[in-house]
């Protein structure tokens, strides 16, 4: 028995309402791949906005240093 028909045959003895849920995870799963195939991933998105949001603020006065 492969493992496509395994998970076929728990998924097949699970009540509706959890398939649902199977199958949203499913979705999100394929939604990762898709997202890691297209280069460039949430984390890199992030250090990049994050670094165009402080843009110029090293030139700014901070009430705070290291030493507090």
């Amino acid at each position: 028995m492969t493992l496509t028909e395994k998970i076929l045959q728990h998924v097949k003895d699970l009540p509706e309402s959890l398939q649902a849920e199977v199958l949203d995870f499913i979705e999100y799963l394929e939604s990762r791949v898709a997202k890691s195939k297209e280069g460039v991933s949430e984390t890199e998105w992030s250090a990049l906005s994050l670094s165009f949001a402080m843009r110029g603020m090293e030139d700014e006065y901070s009430p705070y240093t290291l030493r507090r």
